[in-house]
């Protein structure tokens, strides 16, 4: 990959003033924090999946697993990434989840 005379120049004054280092720190904290509520996700929706037992223990799984999946959108979102589709996809999450995301309890 080859860079255009703007594209090296633009990245050599970022460079200089300190912001593409601070935009890299930032990057690295988002990647961060995206994989941490990722596998929170992977964790609840499996134990969701695999869980036999009675259904208000099941209901408290699906409480869980909607937190999870709340706080990853809210974070995919703060990182400039709206449409959740393929993320819904590629997790399994259940329609049950999603129809609770925001549900507060009292």
């Amino acid at each position: 990959m080859s860079l255009r005379a703007t594209e090296l120049a633009e990245l050599r004054r970022r460079l200089e003033d300190g912001v593409g280092s601070i935009e890299y720190e930032i990057a690295g904290e988002q990647a961060f924090s995206l994989g941490h509520h990722g596998r929170k996700v992977e964790a609840s929706v499996t134990a969701l999946r695999t869980f036999e037992g009675p259904a208000e223990a099941r209901m408290e799984l699906v409480r869980s697993a909607a937190k999870a999946v709340w706080a990853y959108f809210v974070q995919r979102e703060a990182c400039g990434m709206r449409n959740h589709r393929e993320v819904i996809q590629f997790y399994g999450i259940p329609g049950e989840v999603l129809a609770r995301l925001g549900a507060v309890e009292r």
